[in-house]
């Protein structure tokens, strides 16, 4: 069965860290760019971070720039998001989606039609 399989969510208090891991089954992420979403409730989902198929390049947003690290671990088949110096507006349902699209990997959700995970909960909350 091909799938992403996203996990690491949960509550954590402001200031704090989580690593949320993303990882494909039946296929080699390898050759998919990797993007990291969020939902939180009541918004649209926008892009976090991404990491293309070629080169490893990597692409935040702006709300997420130094906090937040994507990498890859090609002999686990996973990506990660490691986020730190975590806001309650960070808030959210995390989902990791696959791209076949060359090239720097980008945060446009319409961008990724390969595979999308079920998503993980994260709360930033005292």
């Amino acid at each position: 069965q091909l799938q992403l399989v996203e996990s690491g969510g949960g509550l954590v208090q402001p200031g704090g860290s989580l690593r949320l891991s993303c990882a494909a089954s039946g296929f080699t992420l390898d050759y998919y760019a990797i993007g990291w979403f969020r939902q939180a409730p009541g918004k649209e989902r926008e892009g976090v971070s991404c990491t293309s198929r070629s080169d490893g390049s990597t692409s935040y947003a702006d709300s997420v720039k130094g906090r937040f690290t994507i990498s890859r671990d090609n002999a686990k088949n996973t990506v990660y998001l490691q986020m730190n110096s975590l806001k309650p507006e960070d808030t959210a349902v995390y989902y990791c989606a696959a791209s076949r699209v060359v090239g720097q990997c980008v945060l446009s959700e319409g961008a990724y039609r390969n595979y999308w995970g079920q998503g993980t909960q994260v709360t930033v909350s005292s």
